[in-house]
């Protein structure tokens, strides 16, 4: 059943339309995952369901006394709230569990002082604060932005339980790629102003949005051939008075004026790190400690080049610290750290330094450099910002008129032009978009030098790093070797933990075993590399002609199509002057779509035909 539509949405920012006459039905049941690259309108599309933001034009129309319950990305508290107080008051209809149920939610999500104001939290804190209010209230709908955020791994996996438990709808964004995998049933994806609807989570919207993209390049090589098609019998000299070459003229014209499926940019990474001597990063008994708690006890440890090290553990339990020691941003309490002399560090915090609102994009980043060296040669600061999806137009815009992910995305960018040789990465995933996270992690992989992240983000965990190091109270840190998954599975044969459930799909422990097959898997591979091999010889070696069949059919094709236009056309006329006999209106109407269906499979086979001719002629120039 629908609960709600969203009817002929359009938004406009400036000069940048966000939503071109959208619509989609929302049902009851729908776990939705919406996604898009920062600056597409993720957040903005949310709060037009929400009704914190109008549409330019369209409207959303819902079920009467449908309840909604919206999470924003960066939250607003009245002045003075008490975090219990302000969690409890969310909710519609309070009770005499009302109270209960907001500190259980609460401690559930980490916040364990519930007598406090709220702007004494971190800004962390305040988001689960946020979403502990969210979630203590029965709603029809939820509507959440960005709820992973700030929360560690062990309060994701509730959430996903929770979430899997409502039965209302929700509606979310999210850049936890396993997350959306376990919760989600449809994925929105906002591309140019358009929305794309797949009934899956995210792995089957990856093979789904896999095949659209194929199916539109196919139609998309069909125009082309058409056009070509229509082009030569253009050339050759045509009779514009015949209805028949109208027909075609006018198809001619329709050929050209069709669009291309616009192409999805992607970031551009490349490698702009600085050489590394011998010596890199050497903790010596590092010991840190804030009033009685514990963060580091007696640390030791020497980073090895080329080394990819993933920090986890419970919110606050000292993993920025760890960071900002590594970086001379905190001095420990004992214990030395020593940076060789080659090492350059470059730090992506977790929340993104405060920035000149007023300073153009351009500028911002020409701070750094005019000009970096790459593998490509030296590129300039406007060339490395195309990279990064800031076209010429937004280079020149303030940096106030980003969206919060623009920003992050801009903020990694000075970062990596700073040329590191370590990076230590805080958070990266927050705010960062799906696909921008892809290509960070594809260019993590082939980084030369070290990187040492904390993060949240199983699956950039599973896909980046090679050791892990999990803080597991008192200060101590346990290396386990591997990825996010690797761990999980030597935690609980080292803790006896059995059945813990960890909210991942299958990436990490396909590769888990992958490694297992040892030998075998690596023969199988080999045996289909030389299938393909004998295959493309067969390929090369085999000479290409017409059949009999196909040969006096390609002599005749353009013969058949010109009749089946000339056909529609005249019934295209019988329908005009048959519009009052509906019986005979009907027969006409059938007749029209045989004949239309007929000159379809026509040009389907036109184009193969012709793709055929090309290649045999190809193949005769080659010798």
């Amino acid at each position: 059943m629908n609960v709600l539509n969203i009817e002929h949405v359009s938004k406009i920012f400036g000069d940048k339309k966000i939503f071109d006459n959208i619509s989609y039905g929302i049902h009851d049941g729908d776990k939705i995952g919406i996604i898009g690259i920062n600056g597409t309108g993720k957040s903005t599309l949310l709060k037009i369901i929400a009704g914190e933001e109008e549409a330019d034009e369209g409207q959303v129309i819902s079920q009467n006394g449908l309840r909604i319950t919206y999470l924003p990305q960066m939250p607003d508290f009245p002045k003075g709230a008490i975090v219990q107080d302000y969690v409890a008051d969310g909710k519609w209809q309070k009770d005499w569990s009302t109270e209960s149920e907001a500190r259980n939610i609460l401690n559930k999500l980490g916040i364990t002082e519930h007598d406090v104001p709220v702007e004494q939290l971190s800004g962390g804190q305040k988001k689960r604060v946020a979403l502990a209010r969210t979630l203590v209230n029965p709603s029809d709908v939820l509507i959440l932005d960005e709820p992973t955020n700030h929360l560690d791994n062990e309060m994701v996996t509730w959430l996903e339980d929770y979430l899997n438990r409502f039965k209302g709808v929700v509606i979310m964004v999210t850049h936890d790629r396993y997350f959306l995998d376990k919760v989600t049933n449809k994925i929105l994806e906002i591309s140019h102003g358009k929305v794309y609807s797949y009934d899956a989570n995210y792995s089957g919207f990856l093979e789904l949005k896999a095949q659209r993209e194929e199916m539109e390049l196919a139609s998309e090589r069909k125009r082309q051939s058409v056009l070509r098609m229509e082009l030569e019998w253009a050339k050759r000299g045509c009779r514009a008075r015949s209805t028949k070459q109208r027909a075609r003229l006018e198809r001619l014209e329709a050929l050209k004026n069709g669009k291309a499926p616009v192409q999805e940019l992607d970031v551009q990474m490349d490698s702009v790190e600085t050489r590394m001597g011998k010596k890199t990063v050497e903790l010596h008994h590092v010991s840190k400690s804030y009033g009685d708690k514990v963060i580091l006890d007696d640390f030791d440890y020497i980073v090895l080049r080329n080394q990819r090290l993933g920090i986890i553990g419970p919110n606050g339990c000292g993993k920025s610290t760890l960071i900002r020691i590594i970086d001379g941003m905190v001095q420990p309490d004992s214990g030395t750290v020593e940076i060789g002399e080659t090492i350059k560090i470059g730090y992506f915090a977790q929340e993104v330094p405060d920035m000149d609102g007023n300073q153009r994009v351009i500028d911002y980043i020409r701070d750094v450099a005019e000009f970096i060296p790459t593998r490509d040669g030296r590129i300039s600061a406007s060339m490395m910002l195309e990279r990064f999806l800031f076209d010429s137009a937004m280079q020149y815009t303030p940096v106030a008129k980003l969206s919060g992910g623009e920003k992050r995305r801009l903020y990694l960018l000075k970062v990596l032009m700073e040329a590191p040789n370590v990076l230590l990465l805080d958070e990266p995933s927050n705010d960062l978009d799906i696909p921008t996270l892809t290509i960070l992690e594809d260019y993590l992989s082939t980084f030369s030098g070290i990187v040492i992240t904390v993060s949240h983000d199983r699956y950039f965990l599973d896909d980046v790093v090679d050791r892990i190091f999990a803080f597991e109270g008192n200060g101590k840190l346990t290396q386990y070797e591997g990825g996010y998954t690797d761990y999980v599975e030597a935690r609980e044969r080292r803790h006896g933990a059995a059945g813990v459930n960890v909210g991942v799909s299958g990436k990490g422990a396909a590769g888990s075993e992958s490694a297992a097959s040892g030998e075998s898997g690596s023969t199988e591979e080999e045996s289909k590399k030389a299938t393909r091999k004998d295959w493309k010889q067969g390929q090369k070696s085999e000479k290409l002609k017409f059949s009999y069949k196909e040969e006096r059919e390609y002599a005749t094709i353009d013969d058949d199509i010109a009749k089946l236009e000339e056909k529609i056309a005249s019934l295209e006329k019988d329908m005009m002057a048959n519009a009052t006999n509906s019986m005979k209106l009907r027969e006409i109407m059938a007749d029209k779509e045989a004949a239309e269906q007929q000159l379809e499979e026509k040009m389907d086979r036109w184009v193969y035909l012709n793709d055929l001719a090309e290649k045999i002629e190809a193949q005769k120039n080659n010798g």
